[in-house]
């Protein structure tokens, strides 16, 4: 398994013999509803759009999982997973393969990557957006991915997972709370899941954020605070922390169970 991280919850992910890019900006500004005074998120430079991607996973269909630009760069023709909102913005971008997943639903990518639908993050008032675990079929290794850091109790019922891609630090906004949950949410899902390997997700890279909400978010913890807190609880998970746009290798053990 080879992993990718594009900065912000952008990922390309080579599981399964197959490239899954994941919530993908890659070109242009990172806007909402183009209130550029409210957000901005820039870099220095655009990332080239990966070759060969078999598949496209969104969680969400807000602009930092779902980004106009960068779908409209994309091949149309590629596949496209999504949630509800999601498979809304591809759809409107006349992608011509958008399979909707609901919570529990699977999807298997050419036998070789099987695709499932968890609860995910809560956007505005009732609206749950996704989180995904992708199985590699031939050798059971498994990934979950979960952008905001709002992990689903279901997941208590699965054996195992070796990956998991989320958030490990907060970004909270006075009298909102956390907005971005990491640390003890991030621990918590450790505890259920009992992974090799965290990653953490949703921190800037090689980004520059502006705008009014930007300067009100106060992060809280660390990554080294993180491990500190496996360490306290007795677990044996590994946290990586990638370098944008560098690929490398996850090595994984097999165990008993998987998913």
């Amino acid at each position: 398994m080879y992993l990718t991280w594009l900065d912000s919850n952008s990922w390309l992910l080579e599981i399964g013999g197959k490239r899954i890019l994941v919530d993908p900006w890659l070109v242009g500004s990172l806007t909402f509803g183009n209130l550029d005074w409210f957000f901005k998120g820039s870099r220095p430079q655009e990332r080239p759009i990966p070759e060969n991607i078999d598949l496209i996973l969104l969680s969400q269909g807000l602009e930092d999982h779902a980004h106009p630009p960068t779908l409209k760069q994309l091949d149309r023709n590629i596949p496209v997973v999504a949630s509800p909102n999601a498979a809304k913005v591809v759809q409107q971008l006349n992608y011509t393969q958008v399979t909707t997943l609901a919570h529990g639903e699977t999807f298997t990518l050419n036998q070789s990557v099987e695709i499932k639908a968890t609860p995910g993050s809560l956007v505005g008032l009732n609206l749950v957006e996704n989180g995904y675990l992708l199985k590699e079929l031939q050798s059971g290794f498994t990934l979950y991915y979960e952008p905001h850091g709002n992990h689903s109790a279901t997941l208590k019922e699965i054996a195992t997972v070796d990956v998991v891609i989320t958030p490990l630090i907060d970004a909270a906004l006075p009298l909102v709370g956390s907005i971005i949950r990491g640390n003890k949410y991030a621990l918590e899902v450790a505890q259920w899941l009992q992974p090799q390997v965290m990653l953490s997700t949703a921190a800037g890279g090689d980004v520059i954020f502006e705008g009014l909400l930007n300067s009100l978010l106060q992060i809280k913890g660390s990554i080294e605070e993180f491990r500190s807190l496996l360490e306290k609880n007795n677990l044996a998970t590994r946290v990586i922390e990638p370098l944008p746009g560098e690929r490398f290798e996850l090595k994984l053990e097999k165990r008993a169970l998987n998913v």
